[in-house]
């Protein structure tokens, strides 16, 4: 957010924050969920790159559309482990893997 923006905010009483702190977050925390959203960026971008859609992918990974597109948003409800399956089953490296997470 610009700074002109979040002064103005606090200028009418709102307080600004991330959400680290707005949910009260470790620093544990807030690395894990940080580390699942770099992973579905990474899956979303090579599903793209190898031009399938989330059906072609969720036969793939013999999973449903709707959980590619749960893996793909970053739902809380998908593990680290199907993400980086899924990936590894669109023949993602693990040094691939490792420069999506670092």
């Amino acid at each position: 957010m610009r700074k002109a923006k979040q002064a103005a905010l606090k200028k009418k009483g709102w307080k600004v924050g991330s959400a680290k702190e707005f949910l009260g977050l470790t620093d544990q925390e807030m690395a894990y969920i940080e580390l699942k959203l770099d992973l579905s960026r990474k899956l979303k971008a090579s599903r793209a790159n190898q031009k399938l859609t989330q059906a072609e992918l969720a036969r793939i990974v013999k999973s449903s559309q709707s959980r590619v597109a749960k893996m793909e948003a970053g739902d809380p409800t998908v593990s680290i482990d199907l993400l980086v399956k899924s990936l590894l089953a669109l023949g993602v490296s693990k040094k691939e893997l490792g420069r999506a997470i670092s």
